[in-house]
C-alpha cells in the first residue's frame, strides 16, 4: 500500500493525520504493550507453580469484564458508531470503563477507528493486514503490523477530522486528559484490592500480576485480533465494500464480547448487535439491551431483517 498524503490544501478537508506520536507516548506504549505481552507468555508456567489464587481470578475477571465491555459497548459501538443514545451518567461510566483497558485515550481511539472504517483495508487504513500485499510473507508481515506493529510507527489520526464531537464534549474531553491517572488505577488498583482482601503483600503482588499485567495483556491481544485475524480468516456471509476483508472468527466471540462477528459490523457499522445469525453469542448487545430496558439507553439501532437480507451474500 502506498503512503497516505498527510498535507491538504488550506481550503480542503482536514488532513488524515496529525503527525507521529510524541516520544513520551511511544515510550509509555512500549511499556504497556511489551510488558503485558511478555506476562501473558509467563502466565501459564507461573500458574502451574501455584502462584494463582481464586482471589486473583475474581479480581482479574471483574477488571477484564468491566474494561472489555467499556471498549466494546462504550468506545466502539457507542462513541465511535453511535449505535444508541445514552444518559450522561452512562456516557461517563462507559468512557471511564473503556479507558481502564489501557488501549489509549478515548478520543484518539475513536479517531483511529473511524478512520479505519473510512478506508478499511485500503490506502489510509491505519492497521490493515493487507498493506504489504497478498503473498504468504507479505500477509505474515501484514498480520503482525495489524495486530500491534502499527502502534509503534503510526501517524496519529486527526482528531479534529474524525472525532470533533468528542472534542467538544466537556465530560469526554476531561476523561481523555485524565487517561494517565486511569492507567495508574488500572495497573495498581488490583494490587491494592488484592492486598486488602488477603491482608498480605503476597496477595497484592499476585493480584498485580494476574489482574493487572496479565489481564491487560490478554484484553489487548483479543482487541488487536479483531484488527488482524478478523480481517484475514473466517466467514463473510454479508456483503461489504469492495476490498474490505472483515470476517467472522467464532473462537473469539466470548472473549471479545461479540466483537469477532466482524463481517456484519463492517456491512452495517451502526448496528448495535454484531452477532445477528443463529448461534452467534453477542454479550455486548445483551448489555445494550439491558441499558435500553432500564431507560439508560434509547434509540438503539437493532438489526433490521430486510436490511440484513439485502446484505446477505446469496449462495
Amino acid at each position: 500500500m502506498t503512503s497516505v498524503i498527510e498535507a491538504a490544501p488550506a481550503t480542503g478537508p482536514k488532513p488524515l493525520t496529525d503527525g507521529p506520536q510524541p516520544r513520551g507516548v511511544l515510550i509509555a506504549l512500549y511499556a504497556f504493550v511489551i510488558i503485558p505481552f511478555l506476562a501473558v507468555f509467563a502466565a501459564i508456567p507461573i500458574a502451574w507453580g501455584g502462584w494463582l489464587s481464586w482471589t486473583d481470578i475474581a479480581i482479574a475477571g471483574v477488571f477484564y469484564v468491566v474494561s472489555g465491555l467499556g471498549i466494546t459497548v462504550g468506545f466502539h459501538r457507542y462513541f465511535t458508531h453511535g449505535s444508541f443514545k445514552a444518559k450522561r451518567w452512562l456516557r461517563i461510566v462507559l468512557a471511564l470503563a473503556g479507558s481502564v483497558a489501557i488501549e489509549g485515550n478515548i478520543i484518539q481511539w475513536v479517531a483511529d477507528h473511524r478512520r479505519h472504517h473510512m478506508f478499511s483495508d485500503q490506502d489510509g487504513d491505519p492497521h490493515s493486514p493487507w498493506r504489504y500485499g497478498t503473498g504468504y510473507w507479505a500477509l505474515a508481515k501484514g498480520l503482525w503490523f495489524a495486530h500491534m506493529g502499527w502502534m509503534f510507527s503510526r501517524e496519529l489520526s486527526n482528531r479534529e477530522r474524525f472525532a470533533p464531537d468528542l472534542l467538544e464534549d466537556r465530560d469526554i474531553a476531561l476523561i481523555d486528559k485524565l487517561f494517565p491517572a486511569i492507567v495508574l488505577f488500572s495497573t495498581l488498583g488490583p494490587a491494592l484490592i488484592g492486598g486488602l482482601v488477603t491482608w498480605s503483600w503476597a496477595g497484592a503482588l499476585t493480584a498485580f500480576f494476574w489482574a493487572g499485567i496479565v489481564r491487560i495483556g490478554l484484553l489487548h491481544h483479543v482487541t488487536w485480533s479483531i484488527n488482524s485475524v478478523c480481517h484475514v480468516y473466517g466467514e463473510r456471509p454479508f456483503a461489504v465494500r469492495n476490498g474490505d476483508k472483515a470476517s467472522n472468527f467464532w473462537p473469539l466471540a466470548i472473549l471479545s464480547f461479540g466483537e469477532s462477528w466482524h463481517n456484519l459490523h463492517h456491512a452495517d457499522p451502526t448496528c448495535a448487535r454484531h452477532g445477528v445469525l443463529r448461534g452467534q453469542v453477542d454479550i455486548s448487545a445483551r448489555l445494550i439491551w439491558l441499558f435500553e430496558k432500564t431507560g439508560a439507553a434509547w434509540s438503539v439501532k437493532w438489526p433490521n431483517q430486510e436490511r440484513l437480507a439485502a446484505k446477505m451474500i446469496k449462495e
